[in-house]
């Protein structure tokens, strides 16, 4: 297997896609002639052409809009948000015509349509283009959420998310783009709605997905040295979200840290931790702890910002209370 960063990762899977199936296209903002905003689509403008990958105006709710019509009328369109932050401006797009329409109308249509794009902090871009809304747009049902944490799983289910009828969004986390990791070559898909354990253990559950999930293997790395195996399931979809691995580890080791860039409140640690006490009452040996960013806008100072952010340290402070 080569060893890929997940930007080479998800333009690998998106090339793929394209050459496979000619119903799949790009559209958003500097995809085109640029080659995106974070280099995911270079070189795509000039093999495939103007026809199938667009660019649009500056318009979230055109590009969405437009994607949600093209979906419709049986193609399958990729469209590139430049950050999650803009999704707000195509709600109406996304939460009230891309997620409702195939239940609305009897599954008489569908909409193979995935939304891509970049959500979380850390790289100094202010709290209005730095926002983990994960848990806002898996709120809706209808609509898929994933989001990957390492390069395999980033090819892996965007080439799902492509074949799949229904609408995904896909977020990629700002500061992922330059990880490496094996990944599989050729037609590898990985299956949407379906947890894994990332690493084994046998004290504690750490529950986490995306960036998180680097985050907790360090901290898992330092609690090994302490005699304390920390296994980690990795979601790696919120929505439909998998549960069963999550259970399985909390009912063998009776712990669980949970741990989110999002805010705390309302957010995905909250449903988890919930669903480990409707679930798995029994096997609690101790209350759930949650590791998530601080409940502030995220600040644009570099230093602030990263105080803000769950680092591995804290994970490692959640771990050792629970035990």
């Amino acid at each position: 297997m080569a060893r890929l960063t997940m930007r080479e990762a998800i333009s690998q899977a998106l090339w793929e896609e394209m050459e496979r199936d000619p119903k799949v296209f790009i559209l958003g903002e500097e995809v085109g002639v640029w080659g995106g905003t974070y280099a995911v689509t270079k070189g795509f403008y000039d093999h495939f052409g103007a026809d199938r990958v667009r660019d649009t105006p500056i318009s979230e709710a055109a590009i969405v809009g437009s994607a949600v019509g093209a979906a419709l009328t049986g193609l399958r369109p990729v469209a590139e948000l430049m950050t999650i932050n803009f999704a707000l401006s195509a709600m109406e797009h996304i939460v009230n015509e891309a997620a409702k329409m195939h239940y609305m109308f009897g599954g008489q249509m569908v909409l193979p349509l995935v939304i891509r794009t970049v959500g979380g902090g850390g790289r100094q871009l202010g709290a209005t283009h730095s926002q983990t809304l994960d848990s806002v747009f898996a709120h809706f049902p209808g609509l898929v959420v994933v989001a990957p944490g390492s390069p395999a799983d980033a090819k892996g289910l965007l080439k799902s998310a492509i074949r799949s009828n229904d609408p995904v969004m896909f977020i990629e986390h700002a500061t992922l783009y330059q990880i490496r990791g094996e990944v599989p070559e050729g037609d590898y898909t990985v299956p949407i709605g379906k947890s894994t354990i990332a690493r084994p253990g046998k004290d504690v559950t750490i529950v986490t997905y995306s960036k998180m999930l680097e985050i907790s293997q360090k901290a898992a790395e330092q609690l090994s040295k302490e005699g304390i195996e920390a296994e980690i399931v990795d979601l790696r979809t919120l929505r439909p979200l998998d549960m069963g691995p999550v259970i399985e580890s909390f009912k063998k080791t009776n712990r669980a840290v949970i741990v989110e860039e999002g805010w705390k409140s309302f957010g995905v640690g909250s449903e988890i931790s919930a669903r480990i006490y409707e679930q798995a009452f029994d096997y609690v040996d101790a209350p759930i702890q949650r590791v998530a960013q601080k409940e502030v806008p995220l600040p644009y100072n570099r230093t602030l910002e990263q105080s803000a952010i769950p680092k591995a340290e804290d994970v490692i402070a959640a771990v050792k209370e629970v035990l």
